[in-house]
């Protein structure tokens, strides 16, 4: 590129030779070989500025082509920038391209130092005639040479810009692959989010159940325990009320008053009202025993309350249960023990 930006400057410089020629030609000859000799190469300069300027032409063409391909190239660099995330990378290409430019504008100030050194030849050829005949001869070898290697740059930048072809190609295949990758894995975390979500509602509906099973069993077992305490509860009291008029029963009958279990039970029929009932009946005004089924009624409500609060309370509690549940049927074992007991004498 650089090249290409001094050439310009290269053909301004053999035009001011041409004009220096045109003026030698003015001066009269020493001989008319040499006057031969400078159209011959007047001639020659001209084809060479023609050949320099068809092919500066065409190095315009392609620095546009170039400059057109460097667009797209930067258009195709910045979409794959924008995927790439790695800004360690992006920084050394700056770095990169920091150093590059202080080696372009290094570049640049020396061939301006060159410039600046072939003006200053050109003016000291200018002032030797004979010399500029041998100097036009040099620039026309140089002229070829460039020639040659414009034409070698040429190929090169036509197969630079075939390369590059070739790669941009292959870039976009790989942004073509890298999309659909992406549109893949998405598809198969929607997937697998949806499949998670099904198995999380399924868990939960079987928790649920599940918590409704165990809720309904515990409501089960608290009133299985209940009824059970209430049972022993009623059958303690029944066997209380059934001692305190066996006892009364035996009272009667030592005074040969005395009523027969049946006759209490009959009685208790035609009065319409229970054996409780009737045992209070007859027990009216007797203070001790009164105190006494107080005592115990006080006693079975507390011993409800507690299996009340076992139930309510933390787990575990099976053990304090299990320990209240047999103290109660210890005392209905005494009580059936005193029952039988107080029969076989009444007996």
């Amino acid at each position: 590129q650089q090249e290409k930006e001094d050439l310009p400057g290269k053909l301004k410089l053999r035009e001011h030779l041409s004009q220096t020629a045109g003026k030698s030609e003015a001066t009269p000859a020493p001989s008319k070989n040499i006057d031969l000799e400078m159209k011959q190469l007047q001639c020659k300069l001209k084809n060479s500025n023609t050949e320099i300027a068809k092919q500066s032409t065409t190095i315009k063409s392609l620095k546009e082509q170039v400059q057109e391909r460097e667009e797209w190239i930067r258009e195709l660099q910045e979409k794959i920038s924008q995927l790439e995330r790695d800004v360690t990378v992006k920084s050394h290409l700056i770095e990169d391209l920091r150093s590059c430019l202080k080696a372009n504008q290094e570049n640049e100030k020396t061939s301006n130092e060159a410039l600046e050194s072939l003006e200053r030849k050109v003016k000291a050829l200018a002032e030797d005639k004979k010399a500029s005949i041998d100097s036009m001869k040099q620039m026309f070898n140089v002229a070829m040479k460039e020639k040659s290697q414009y034409e070698q740059m040429y190929h090169k930048a036509k197969d630079d810009l075939e390369k590059k072809d070739l790669k941009i190609t292959k870039l976009e295949r790989k942004v073509i692959e890298t999309e659909c990758a992406m549109t893949e894995l998405e598809t198969a975390a929607s997937q697998q989010l949806h499949g998670l979500a099904k198995q999380s509602t399924q868990a939960l509906e079987t928790l649920q159940k599940q918590l409704l099973l165990t809720s309904d069993k515990v409501e089960e077992f608290k009133t299985f325990v209940k009824t059970l305490t209430g049972e022993l509860h009623h059958s303690v009291r029944e066997l209380r009320t059934k001692i305190k008029l066996a006892k009364k029963m035996g009272e009667m009958k030592a005074c040969k008053n005395g009523l027969s279990q049946e006759s209490l039970q009959l009685a208790a029929s035609i009065l319409n009202v229970s054996t409780t009932d009737l045992y209070k009946i007859l027990q009216e005004g007797d203070d001790e025993e009164t105190a006494e089924t107080k005592m115990e009624f006080e006693k079975d409500k507390e011993w409800l309350q507690h299996i009340q609060k076992l139930l309510e309370a933390q787990f575990p509690f099976a053990s304090y249960l299990m320990d209240a549940v047999l103290e109660k049927l210890n005392e209905k074992k005494k009580l059936v023990e005193e029952y039988s007991s107080l029969m076989k004498h009444t007996v």
